[in-house]
């Protein structure tokens, strides 16, 4: 009896911290965006509306963040799948020399403090005229994508058994016909799972737009810090934070739809 009041006690506390700290923060955040009027000591907002909705919207730059931060986050993933994925399957099935030295610089160049290395390939870039435009926020923000998009296929590829390829091997196929019908198949939720947390980590990624990107090159997440820090309107804010929320929320679903929800998990390393 003590035991289960523990275990139903600690449950209750995690419930707690997850209310208190994950959705009051996020349902705020929604209630701002509709909220016209919302003044102490009022628990909900006085009146609704979508005023701040239509000023956004009125906004050319707001479409023109949104359309970069979308053909930002379209153009890396597919040249991280372009990229990294021979990669990750040459890491998981091939022997060649310094072939951990190579995974391991990839995880040491993520431990590095990122901003200090941002800053110091900003300094390159602008010395090779890159900064302030589109193909060099591709490059920085498909840098950050390197540890994701190699550790994650890597680790998928290595878990097919090789005994299923070699059999299909004995019975004539191809090394490209038992690539594409056994090997990618079973590759294919942790493939999936990398490239939609590229496409997520992209769309949101602010410190390589801001260093290499500015002044040209505005994401929507740079737009908020801009809005937010020179007018202060709480609604302006909220509102850009769920337009910020709604691509990754359709990826998901998308992604969930398309992956299904057990082999979504297992990419996940679920």
């Amino acid at each position: 009896m003590a035991g289960a009041l523990r275990r139903n006690g600690f449950g209750l506390l995690i419930l707690i911290f997850l209310i208190f700290f994950i959705v009051l923060p996020v349902a705020t955040v929604f209630l701002w965006a509709f909220a016209e009027q919302w003044f102490y000591p009022a628990v909900l907002p006085t009146r609704w509306g979508f005023r701040f909705w239509e000023q956004l919207l009125a906004r050319p730059e707001v479409w023109q963040a949104l359309l970069t931060s979308v053909k930002l986050s379209l153009t890396v993933t597919a040249l991280s799948a372009a990229i990294c994925l021979p990669a990750a399957y040459a890491f998981a099935r091939m022997e060649f020399p310094g072939r951990s030295t190579f995974m391991m610089s990839f995880l040491m160049a993520n431990a590095f403090p990122r901003f200090a290395l941002i800053v110091a390939i900003a300094v390159l870039f602008l010395r090779l005229e890159l900064v302030g435009t589109f193909e060099g926020v591709v490059i920085i923000q498909f840098l950050n994508t390197l540890l994701l998009m190699i550790w994650l296929p890597t680790a998928a590829f290595r878990a097919i058994p090789r005994e299923t390829e070699e059999a299909a091997r004995d019975v004539g196929a191809s090394p490209l016909r038992v690539f594409w019908h056994i090997t990618l198949p079973q590759a294919f939720p942790s493939i999936a799972a990398a490239l939609l947390m590229t496409f997520v980590w992209t769309f949101y990624e602010t410190e390589g737009a801001w260093l290499v990107g500015a002044p040209r090159i505005r994401t929507m997440p740079l737009l908020m810090m801009s809005m937010i820090n020179n007018q202060l309107v709480v609604q302006y804010g909220a509102v850009l934070s769920v337009m910020l929320w709604m691509p990754s929320l359709v990826a998901i679903l998308l992604a969930r739809r398309v992956i299904g929800g057990d082999a979504f998990a297992k990419g996940l390393g679920g």
